[in-house]
């Protein structure tokens, strides 16, 4: 076994304190490699994983072999995204210089904090609010071997309080020089957010695209198909979960790469208005 998740059940009465050291005192630890943490506490509205975090630090000798961590795997039913309350990762980065790959769900009380790692190759950020202080740490971000970066944008409403500027800030080839994926998902303007990427010093290194999970439009599209020629390098774009007419979609499916039109939305209309949203909101 090299992957294990850690949860716990309703009705368990387990703490995050227990299961922090249910994870330390595992037998299969030393031949795990990735390491997924699910409900750590039944009050999930009140508690954060802060508790694994510190005993992580406190004992990173036993953690120095971990390659993968993803912090906050939940369904829906389990908990919404929008309830999970996230802390500060800086410590835990610190404390784990081998670690290649970091997954977070969640953004209530999310920070990263000063980043600076030197081996992290991955890093994706699902969330149904991106906070700007998140954003913002990424742009003074020195992870020099980062080749994926994948950030949910989510909606206004819960705290997705970013601008396109932000987004332009880190789609920048002088912070992530080996970048080869750039996702901006999961956005209610997505289409600014693929004008962002098409604007980018980055895009010429980039070989995967992701504009996928929010609110792309025939105005996105045709942004993308305006920069063809800016994309033939490219292996695959995905603009998965969408609001793109059949149109638009068989356009962008005749470029020549891999492109993925999968989950065709119709928007809403109330009263006269027109409603559109990303996949992952509350």
């Amino acid at each position: 076994m090299t992957e294990k998740k850690y949860f716990i059940k309703y009705g368990s009465n387990v703490k995050t304190a227990d299961l922090s050291q249910q994870i330390l005192n595992d037998p299969l630890l030393p031949q795990l490699k990735s390491i997924i943490v699910g409900m750590w506490d039944e009050e999930m509205y009140e508690s954060t994983p802060n508790a694994i975090f510190e005993m992580i630090i406190e004992n990173k000798e036993k953690f120095q072999h971990i390659e993968a961590l993803f912090i906050g795997d939940m369904e829906q039913e389990e908990n919404e995204v929008s309830w999970i309350y996230q802390c500060c990762y800086e410590n835990l980065l610190n404390a784990l210089p081998n670690l290649k790959s970091l997954k977070i769900k969640g953004s209530d009380g999310l920070t990263l904090g000063k980043v600076d790692h030197k081996n992290l190759e991955s890093l994706e950020i699902i969330t149904g609010g991106l906070p700007v202080a998140v954003v913002n740490s990424l742009k003074t971000a020195n992870l020099p071997s980062l080749k994926s970066l994948i950030l949910y944008a989510g909606v206004e409403d819960y705290g997705g309080d970013c601008k396109a500027s932000d987004f332009a800030a880190v789609a920048q080839k002088s912070l992530f020089p080996n970048l080869k994926t750039l996702g901006f998902v999961n956005s209610e303007k997505q289409d600014e957010l693929v004008q962002v990427i098409l604007e980018s010093d980055i895009l010429p290194q980039l070989e995967e695209v992701l504009v996928s999970c929010g609110t792309l439009s025939d105005r996105g599209a045709q942004l993308i198909l305006d920069a063809a020629d800016k994309l033939s390098h490219i292996k695959k774009l995905d603009a998965s979960h969408h609001y793109m007419s059949d149109e638009m979609m068989e356009k962008l499916q005749a470029l020549p790469f891999e492109v993925n039109t999968d989950d065709q939305n119709e928007p809403d209309v109330y009263d006269g208005e027109t409603y559109l949203y990303p996949m992952i909101t509350e």
